[in-house]
């Protein structure tokens, strides 16, 4: 029997039908080597290592009695701390929220509830999750598993640490400027932002008019078969789609043979990409070929739309920071107090122009999708940073985290689906991430492109302290 850290999701349940492996002995395992881990990479706001031991014996129980209570039960899951897990506290990274318990779940908690998942630890993300790093007041730095001197990225960025180290199959994620895409690139594993609306989240984020809720795990199918489970209407969310989700796992092994695929390695206009993201991604983009596709360079043909994205998010910075007694902004990070403060200069009007101006993004997108299946891009413009920084020090990239992500942020403001694969590692080892993107509601596509890739190059995956390939 390998290691039962190392199994996927499908083997892990096919592990728990046969009596191999017993959820109660599996998620103990989980928690060991998380509580281990923790001191290296501070994935983790909490763990209730009680309440989860306690869901895993029951979960044992039924299943050695042939009588799961549904398709995924006794599987661990990680809740971000900026969404609601009934019994816990949501501090969202910050010195300025309580420990008072939440009373009801996020949407996407309680479907997994209810598919038999047992909820076991929250993961950390920079303070109200406002930027693409791993840092918060109240936490401290997140650290890369691959090398522990840097970021994991974020905001996601426990959940990214989290599934590189294989501890469970499924980690919650949100993601409104990328950041459920960055740590997944920089941490080497699979991140899907799905389309708007296709996860309900209850209570809005602040960053609500761009935000998305998606899947991290270490592979294609774990997330597809997750998001099948998350993707379900919920009258709390009124942005949410009130459609099914489809079978995201009935069609990941279809291929991409036929489609005529885009390759843009800068959108027409970012004007720095690390040499080795350059041509590692490159590389990644000629694998489509192989597997059949048509793959042509091409761009969107828009502009950076920054100043839209600044307009959003800095808004809902504001939003947040005014609900904050002002003697005590300095308790929080202060570059979310500066975006806060630019965002309190934004009139009304402005807003709802930024918010409009989408508008022609989206339709430039769906003109361009009616050209080419999908498009590729790199993830990010470069690999993980030094934990401690906003960018890299050399300057290079600017003295912020928009600066070295210019590939992510545009698909929040066009709400299509976009994910991160892993497409290789440069010479200090850190990995790289191939972004595929997309047309609103064909996230099953995207999902397919990912698993085609991932099965011509399957990406190396850490087990405690081995690398397996």
């Amino acid at each position: 029997m390998p290691d039962p850290l190392a199994l996927d999701l499908t083997a892990l349940l096919d592990a728990f039908r046969t009596g191999k492996v017993s959820p109660a002995d599996y998620v103990k395992e989980v928690l060991d080597a998380a509580e281990r881990m923790q001191p290296s990479v501070n994935a983790f706001a909490l763990i209730d290592r009680d309440g989860a031991l306690a869901a895993a014996k029951a979960s044992a129980r039924r299943w050695r009695a042939g009588k799961p209570s549904g398709p995924l039960d006794g599987v661990p899951f990680t809740v971000k701390d900026n969404m609601l897990w009934a019994g816990h506290p949501t501090r969202r990274g910050s010195h300025t929220t309580t420990d008072a318990h939440e009373t009801e779940n996020a949407p996407s908690v309680d479907r997994l509830i209810e598919s038999g998942a047992i909820p076991w630890a929250k993961t950390t993300l920079p303070e109200f999750g406002w930027k693409g790093l791993g840092d918060s007041p109240l936490y401290g730095f997140a650290r890369n598993p691959w090398d522990t001197r840097m970021t994991t990225g974020g905001s996601s960025a426990g959940a990214a640490g989290a599934a590189a180290l294989g501890l469970g199959p499924l980690h919650l994620g949100t993601d409104g400027a990328g950041s459920i895409r960055i740590p997944a690139s920089f941490c080497g594993v699979f991140g899907i932002k799905p389309s708007f609306g296709r996860v309900p989240a209850s209570p809005p984020s602040p960053f609500g008019i761009v935000s998305h809720v998606g899947p991290i795990a270490r592979t294609v199918s774990d997330a597809a078969i997750m998001l099948g489970i998350i993707a379900a209407p919920d009258a709390r969310d009124m942005t949410a789609l009130v459609t099914p989700p489809q079978d995201y796992f009935a069609g990941l092994e279809l291929g991409v043979k036929g489609l005529k695929i885009a390759w843009s390695p800068r959108l027409g206009y970012v004007g720095n990409v690390d040499p080795e993201v350059a041509e590692l991604t490159a590389k990644a983009a000629r694998v489509f070929e192989d597997l059949g596709a048509t793959v042509e360079e091409a761009d969107p043909g828009w502009s950076d739309p920054i100043d839209i994205l600044e307009t959003l998010w800095f808004t809902g910075a504001w939003l947040v920071l005014r609900g904050v007694p002002e003697a005590r902004w300095g308790e929080i990070d202060p570059g979310f107090v500066a975006a806060g403060e630019q965002g309190r200069t934004i009139v009304g009007a402005d807003f709802v122009a930024a918010a409009n101006a989408r508008g022609a993004l989206y339709a430039a997108m769906e003109a361009f999708h009616a050209r080419y299946d999908l498009l590729l891009t790199p993830t990010i413009a470069t690999t993980a940073i030094e934990a401690g920084h906003d960018a890299p020090p050399d300057g290079r990239f600017g003295r912020n985290w928009l600066g070295w992500t210019p590939f992510s942020y545009h698909f929040n403001l066009t709400l299509q689906p976009a994910a991160s694969v892993p497409c290789g590692f440069t010479s200090a080892g850190l990995p790289v991430g191939l972004q595929i993107v997309g047309p609103m509601m064909r996230d099953g596509l995207v999902l397919r492109a990912a698993r085609a890739f991932e099965k011509a190059h399957p990406w190396p995956t850490i087990v405690g302290p081995q690398v397996r390939h």
